[in-house]
């Protein structure tokens, strides 16, 4: 005789629950970020955006950095980023340069440049110089 939802006592309908990050839309995780603060003291209190903005903002930044590596793993024909395609990628964005300037990235290494003075000197072709145009064999 007992039918599903109905009559008086029979508790309440389980709600599902549902995480702080996925009503932001957001994937990395609030929660833990909430905790983090708490357990970190930088304030006596934590309000409730805080954890929420503070994940939305690290999500940008490796969302950011993650596009550029991959942009420079595509560029030396690569499949998989390593540390060397997000420095490389870092260290050509002005931005993520400066905030990222005084991070040492491991095996990253070092951004490809040859300074102007150990260039060799371009030869110019002057009028009287053997084997120009205007001479005809």
């Amino acid at each position: 005789m007992s039918s599903a939802g109905s009559g008086r006592g029979k508790g309440k309908a389980v709600s599902k629950t549902v995480s702080r990050s996925s009503k932001a839309g957001l994937q990395f995780p609030v929660g833990r970020i909430a905790r983090y603060l708490k357990i970190g003291k930088y304030a006596q209190r934590v309000g409730a955006g805080a954890p929420v903005y503070l994940s939305a903002v690290l999500e940008y930044l490796a969302a950011e950095v993650l596009e550029l590596a991959g942009n420079a793993a595509r560029d030396n024909k690569k499949t998989r980023i390593v540390p060397r395609h997000i420095q490389l990628a870092v260290r050509n964005d002005e931005e993520l340069s400066r905030l990222l300037g005084a991070v040492t990235i491991a095996a990253g290494g070092v951004l490809p440049n040859i300074h102007t003075t150990l260039l060799p000197k371009k030869v110019g072709k002057g009028k009287g110089d053997i084997g120009s145009a205007s001479q005809e064999f």
